[in-house]
């Protein structure tokens, strides 16, 4: 029952969205080097000193890797073996962002083989897990429920959010809480 230690640990970030900051503020605490990949990057906010990375580079070096990324074509199973075979032996994935960008058998062999040291799914393809699933097999995976959101607060911002939204909308307004504000620009 060990595991790795955070603190001066190196943490990849996949991905470049409102979470991942907030990720990266929490791994600062910790005083981890913090990479990050994103196909189309911005630079990170002020105080957090992140650097950028290409894929690989950032696969073969962090020490955690955390998947950030929306789910579309381009992402789906963009956790394949290739991406997994530039992880350090070492390395723990951690994916809270759709089930399907992790390619499941992929994990599977590369978690089984030990070619990973560990991984954390919150999400899956499907979600849940049948109960027979050869994933649920292994000792070096742990999967939760899709419940990193499951707080009093958290719901609350939640509900709050998808209600300015709501009113916004219904006003013709821009919504403040959009997740891809790229359509306003198409709009135009």
């Amino acid at each position: 029952m060990l595991g790795a230690d955070f603190v001066g640990a190196t943490l990849g970030l996949v991905g470049f969205g409102r979470i991942w900051r907030a990720v990266a503020r929490r791994a600062a605490g910790f005083g981890m080097r913090i990479l990050y990949y994103d196909p189309r990057p911005a630079p990170p906010e002020a105080g957090v000193a992140a650097e950028p990375a290409e894929l690989g580079a950032l696969l073969r070096q962090a020490d955690f890797v955390s998947i950030h990324t929306p789910l579309n074509d381009e992402t789906r199973h963009l956790v394949d073996a290739s991406f997994l075979a530039k992880m350090k032996p070492t390395a723990i994935l951690v994916n809270t962002t759709r089930g399907p960008i992790v390619d499941q058998k992929a994990l599977y062999d590369a978690l089984k083989s030990r070619r990973i040291f560990t991984a954390g799914l919150d999400v899956t393809d499907p979600e849940p897990l049948p109960i027979d699933s050869p994933l649920l097999e292994l000792d070096n995976l742990v999967v939760s429920p899709h419940i990193a959101s499951a707080s009093w607060a958290t719901r609350a911002r939640m509900s709050r959010m998808a209600a300015e939204n709501l009113i916004a909308g219904l006003k013709g307004e821009r919504l403040p809480n959009c997740i891809n504000p790229e359509v306003y620009s198409a709009m135009s």
